[in-house]
């Protein structure tokens, strides 16, 4: 008999949900400090995880969970980035 294959689960940073990795974004910080959106979940870095909506994205950058997170300043092209990923999926 075949096991069921397991979802993996991640857990949003800003809203403390637990959803399935497909259901999040990951934020990277690569070594040399560098913050930037991870589409593949593969980059090498200390990573976060945000659901795609846009609450979470607004929440995160209001309480600054993210660079507090990730242990650095994030630009507000990442969360311009994340806002439009997230109106990509949307649609």
């Amino acid at each position: 008999m075949a096991n069921p294959k397991k979802v993996p689960l991640r857990k949003c940073v800003a809203t403390g949900e637990m959803k399935s990795k497909k259901e999040m974004v990951r934020i990277v910080r690569s070594k040399e400090g560098d913050v930037s959106v991870d589409l593949t979940g593969k980059k090498s870095g200390r990573g976060a995880y945000l659901s795609k909506s846009k609450e979470a994205v607004e929440l995160a950058k209001k309480r600054g969970i993210l660079s507090r997170h990730l242990s650095s300043e994030i630009p507000d092209a990442v969360f311009e980035e994340l806002l439009s990923l997230v109106e990509k999926e949307r649609h």
